[in-house]
């Protein structure tokens, strides 16, 4: 394998430091090769990876999941982002393991060869939750919902690829590959996987310490890599959500108090069997809808009735969701256990394996009970103004 002049590898001089970035595929054995081979010979004084510090952690710490609070994830409301970065995980190792490659070898390989040559290594992607974090919050319910449905379906997807779409995700962030329907639609997205991630690569390589340094980072990255990394980047602006719209405050108060209001109304001009009838859709509607989502995830009985009471109260106070409390209650109900944590690398790998693991299943009750009860208020709102006519 030629190391000098490969096209791969790309070098420059900025103040006084030698930076090699060398761009590799996710989903190739010859890259996690070169990598070696590059580090071995090259020998940096630090080695850079397109890593974020969590997901560095994973790698490099085996216990780190066994730590999570599952009942803080859900507080925090971080359910749907852990479910998503479960998600990704999936899709890289079914990929890895149908090309016999471990997903992220070469990142792999060059944390190894960095600790054999005793260079350095820093983690300089950014992290993956803010970047979800950034895309959810541009996104709509809908698109919401069709970004998880679409992340579920890569699960299955994997055995139908063929290898001009292997050869294609090997230039490709992997991120950007699964969320590629999601993007055409939203194409603001790709600005935050890929073009906001090139700036942060390439401030953060530039700014880490040694005056020799290899970055490994995916082809994908490459080209804005070197656009931006001559120019100073302000990584802070990169790495702030971006403010809720007004428009999205005014309407998650409205909705409750148009739903108030409907209620005063329906007393009022409808009389008392009127009023009483749009209370009792309203309760039927959300509790029901909200049920079956807890039911699709599998919720342990007593999560499925906590759904059923919770949606029709939550949906009128929008500080609290009904995925939130069906949650928690899932979590006292069905702890997760250590043994379920270290299982969790496998269980990823089937749809069957997410609805059977205790981690991932509560996971799945938060989010679809939280889309059983926004589909429930659509109807109940529905039904109700039919009600009153």
């Amino acid at each position: 394998m030629q190391i000098k002049n490969n096209s791969n590898m790309h070098q420059f001089s900025i103040n006084d430091k030698q930076i090699i970035v060398l761009g590799t595929a996710h989903v190739s054995i010859e890259s996690a090769e070169l990598v070696t081979k590059v580090i071995s010979e090259e020998k940096p004084d630090t080695v850079c990876v397109e890593l974020c510090q969590s997901r560095y952690d994973s790698i490099t710490q085996k216990e780190a999941w066994q730590n999570t609070d599952i009942r803080k994830v859900i507080k925090e409301k971080r359910a749907f982002l852990l479910l998503s970065n479960l998600l990704l995980a999936s899709f890289q190792k079914r990929i890895g393991k149908k090309l016999g490659i471990k997903p992220g070898e070469e990142m792999i390989n060059a944390i190894k060869s960095a600790n054999d040559v005793g260079a350095k290594i820093f983690p300089v992607d950014r992290d993956i939750r803010i970047t979800l974090s950034r895309i959810w919050r541009i996104m709509g319910f809908w698109s919401k919902c069709k970004l998880l449905f679409q992340l579920l379906l890569s699960i299955g997807e994997v055995d139908n690829i063929n290898q001009e779409d292997i050869e294609k995700m090997k230039q490709e962030d992997m991120l950007q590959s699964i969320l590629s329907d999601v993007g055409r639609s939203l194409p603001v997205i790709k600005e935050i996987l890929i073009d906001e991630r090139d700036k942060y690569l390439a401030q953060k390589i530039k700014s880490t310490p040694g005056e020799k340094i290899i970055a490994v980072v995916g082809a994908g990255h490459v080209p804005g890599i070197k656009t931006h990394i001559n120019s100073e980047i302000d990584l802070s602006a990169l790495e702030q959500l971006p403010p809720k719209s007004y428009l999205s405050s005014i309407i998650k108060w409205t909705i409750p108090l148009g739903i108030l209001i409907l209620f005063v109304t329906g007393f009022y001009f409808g009389g008392v069997e009127k009023g009483t009838n749009m209370v009792w859709w309203w309760f039927i509607a959300n509790g029901f809808f909200a049920g079956i989502g807890a039911v699709a995830a599998l919720a342990h009985p007593v999560t499925i009735l906590s759904s059923v009471l919770a949606a029709p109260i939550t949906s009128l106070n929008p500080m609290i969701a009904a995925g939130w409390v069906s949650g928690l209650v899932e979590a006292f109900s069905r702890k997760p256990k250590v043994k379920d944590f270290e299982k969790l690398s496998n269980d990823i790998l089937s749809i069957k394996g997410f609805w059977s693991n205790n981690v991932t299943r509560i996971l799945l009750v938060v989010v679809f009970t939280n889309i059983g009860s926004s589909l429930g208020t659509m109807a109940a709102l529905t039904i109700m103004l039919n009600v009153l006519k």
